[in-house]
């Protein structure tokens, strides 16, 4: 198979790529050049967002799949789609859950109502019709029956950029008494990274197209399998404080940008980014690591960087003030590791 990817050095299409070079493919990689493309590689460079910045592309050859993960000003993706449609067979575009219509139910499916005011002529606006109007750029380009729609949730794993799993990891690594959000046995949804990549590919080879949830199932872990790992991983000198969703909403600390990955249960944000119906992605080959492996191959990967991760200028900081932590934990009371 003959893979462009767009971007393919970091996070995502980096894991894409690695994937690919693994199942031998030839692999070419698109972007800035600001960072090396994994090793096997071929490299073109220019800026999508400049003019006669696909300049590369209009003399780089026929591929029979492309993979964008772009999550800015839809045109590029029109751009880029405009461009290949006649010389790539298959056109992937990493998109996100965040195009459903806010808020999603629980058990939402492919099915479920889209945002509005999304066009693939925009500029950067609003994330969440951002990526509605990328989709819709493919669309336009490459129809639905030579496209797919990858509407990925909360992605981890070892690469990324957004700050997260690797803020959990740090945190614990420090030690000492840690705020855990409650309740443990709090089912959770994401995606290992490279389980992503995997799917992908393996969506190439079948001729996948239409849209799909790309997470793991629901409750494949909890907040309690995460963290227990994490706390594992890091050398166990972290002292686990479950506490209560209330006490914690009461502080004013902000589910999922303060304390990553939680989200309190019951609320419309548990709903849209830990409960989606991902049947259609495990019946088309959706495979789903461990946790324990995610979160030690993360670790690994992240000692290997001197605990610093990269972090995208466009995501905001993720973590939380460990003064507000203790005031928290201090009111809260409890015993190491006791369920709220």
């Amino acid at each position: 198979m003959r893979l462009l990817v767009l971007g393919g050095t970091e996070f995502v299409g980096r894991a894409v790529v690695e994937a690919a070079l693994g199942r031998d493919w030839e692999v070419t990689v698109f972007n800035r050049g600001r960072h090396e493309a994994p090793p096997g590689a071929r490299a073109l460079h220019g800026d999508r967002t400049a003019p006669d910045g696909l300049a590369a592309l209009e003399e780089g050859g026929e591929w029979d799949v492309v993979v964008d993960t772009w999550s800015s000003a839809p045109r590029a993706v029109r751009d880029a789609a405009q461009l290949l449609r006649d010389r790539v067979a298959r056109y992937v575009y990493v998109s996100s859950c965040s195009v459903y219509d806010w808020a999603p139910p629980a058990g939402y499916t492919e099915d479920a109502a889209l945002v509005t005011g999304a066009s693939p002529d925009a500029g950067q606006t609003a994330y969440a019709q951002d990526k509605r109007g990328a989709e819709l750029a493919v669309l336009d380009a490459f129809g639905p029956d030579r496209s797919a729609l990858v509407r990925a949730g909360l992605i981890i794993g070892p690469y990324e950029n957004v700050g997260r799993l690797p803020w959990w990891l740090n945190r614990m690594a420090r030690g000492g008494p840690v705020l855990a959000p409650g309740p443990r046995e709090l089912p959770i949804q994401y995606v290992d990274v490279r389980d992503l990549a995997q799917w992908i590919l393996g969506a190439a080879e079948q001729k996948l197209s239409g849209p799909y949830n790309l997470i793991g199932p629901s409750g494949h872990a909890t907040m309690g399998t995460l963290l227990d790992a994490c706390a594992a991983v890091t050398g166990g000198r972290a002292e686990l404080r479950w506490t209560e969703p209330e006490l914690i909403l009461e502080a004013g600390i902000e589910p999922w940008i303060q304390l990553p990955v939680w989200v309190p249960p019951g609320s419309d944000l548990h709903d849209a980014l830990h409960s989606a119906d991902v049947s259609r992605a495990v019946a088309t080959g959706l495979r789903c690591r461990p946790v324990e492996e995610t979160v030690a191959d993360t670790w690994s990967w992240l000692q290997g960087l001197g605990g610093t991760a990269p972090q995208r200028l466009d995501r905001s900081t993720k973590g939380l003030d460990p003064e507000v932590e203790a005031k928290v934990l201090a009111s809260a009371g409890g015993a190491p590791g006791a369920t709220p």
